[in-house]
């Protein structure tokens, strides 16, 4: 069955097309800085916005029109993996993501979702044999199920805690079967309420157990994988343990899994957490942490994770910076952790909106690529930091000092002569590279 029969494989029409089926900016095959434009921008499509999001929100029921639904649920899993890989192909698009709880129905115990799970990877694995589709990346859904009340590895409950161990061993199996390079733990339920009755010390470690027992099961059954944490400050918990990009790579560096961890980084967490999205990719690549990215866009006028498709250029820009500079994300990706808006639900608007925020990234890969070519900002930051090429600066840098020859030059220093940042002209400088 054909789920989107009245849809054609999207083309680039360029910027004078008003098809909202057709690329705009985004041309495959556009070389960038050496590179096919798909080879810098490896997008891919999250199952569980794209093919199990209903529509709904906390105000309202679904509006979301779905063809693929039906009163059987293995029949609906089956049918969402034909819509995903019909999807993909149409699309342009040769990545995928998904959850566990995504792809199989739970049934009514943990052996029977097991069960459920085998056979729709699969078909899912058929289907990737035959299209040349891939896995991005897949993880373990240890939030939804209501046993997770408490936090999943962070459970009071070592009942829980094997649960959710359980799902992340299958998880790593399927990656294996599917082919996988990366695994994403996001810690959905892994925080807290109240420090009234919370233990965090306990409950870090035991999530630091579980990911050096998930690193040894790989070597056990020779799987290399990459895995990624990704930050979130709030939500579902009121307080999160991987707040953002610093106290999660703080955690990593306390438990030591840096050499088998890096991030995942949402642009829509960065917002709830206080940061831009540049920034926080910024101190992941610092850490030379960088894993991979999801794509989308909050808005800073409600608190909450909304998931928009992104569309805001200048955003995508500074973000794209960074993954250039962090040579691209190398196994990782850019995956469209993005839902339709609650009035966009025809069936077409999931292509509609893809096409939107793969224009976006396009713009910004070329934008952010003339910036760099330029070296505009590499310079304001050269000419900010000038002094420290300075004799002093120099024998600072190499860690020839101590307080005694700063305190020396300090005292003979008659004035101190700052510059200005002229940020005002940087800013508008930059809105010429970008549009």
């Amino acid at each position: 069955m054909e789920f989107f029969n009245n849809i054609e494989k999207i083309k680039y029409e360029g910027l004078e097309s008003n098809n909202m089926l057709a690329f705009r900016h985004y041309n495959a095959e556009e070389i960038v800085m050496g590179k096919p434009m798909k080879e810098h921008l490896k997008f891919a499509v999250a199952y569980w916005h794209t093919f199990c999001n209903d529509g709904s929100d906390p105000f309202g029921k679904g509006t979301n029109q779905r063809n693929w639904i039906t009163e059987d649920p293995m029949q609906t899993a089956k049918n969402k993996v034909d819509a995903n890989f019909e999807f993909l192909q149409k699309l342009g698009v040769e990545y995928f993501c998904f959850h566990d709880m995504d792809v199989a129905p739970f049934g009514n115990s943990l052996e029977e979702f097991f069960h459920n799970l085998d056979i729709i990877t699969d078909y899912m694995k058929e289907k990737m044999d035959k299209t040349g589709i891939k896995l991005l990346w897949n993880t373990a859904d240890r939030h939804a199920n209501h046993i997770y009340v408490n936090g999943a590895a962070s459970s009071p409950n070592i009942d829980v805690y094997a649960m959710s161990a359980a799902q992340v061993k299958k998880g790593i199996d399927i990656s294996k079967k599917l082919g996988g390079k990366n695994f994403v733990f996001w810690g959905g339920r892994e925080g807290y309420e109240t420090l009234l009755n919370t233990d965090i010390q306990f409950e870090e470690e035991n999530i630091a157990r579980l990911y050096k027992m998930a690193i040894a099961y790989c070597e056990k059954i020779n799987h290399k994988l990459t895995f990624l944490i990704e930050p979130k400050p709030k939500e579902p918990m009121t307080h999160q343990y991987d707040f953002d990009s610093a106290t999660a790579l703080a955690f990593l560096l306390k438990y030591d899994l840096m050499e088998h961890f890096k991030l995942n980084i949402e642009a829509n967490h960065a917002t709830l957490a206080g940061h831009t999205f540049e920034h926080e990719l910024n101190v992941a690549r610092n850490y030379n942490a960088l894993g991979s990215i999801d794509a989308n866009q909050g808005d800073p006028l409600l608190g909450w994770d909304t998931d928009e498709f992104p569309t805001n250029v200048y955003d995508t820009t500074l973000a794209l910076i960074e993954v250039l500079k962090n040579g691209g994300l190398h196994d990782g990706g850019i995956n469209f952790d993005s839902k339709v808006r609650r009035t966009s639900f025809e069936q077409e608007d999931l292509f509609i909106a893809h096409i939107a925020g793969m224009d976006t990234y396009a713009r910004g890969l070329k934008a952010a690529a003339r910036i760099i070519e330029t070296g505009f900002l590499d310079n304001v930051k050269k000419d900010r930091y000038s002094s420290y090429d300075s004799e002093l600066g120099k024998q600072l840098l190499n860690n020839e000092l101590d307080l005694e020859v700063l305190t020396n030059h300090a005292l003979s220093v008659k004035e101190v002569n700052n510059k200005s940042s002229h940020i005002e002209f940087v800013k508008s400088k930059l809105n010429d590279l970008i549009y």
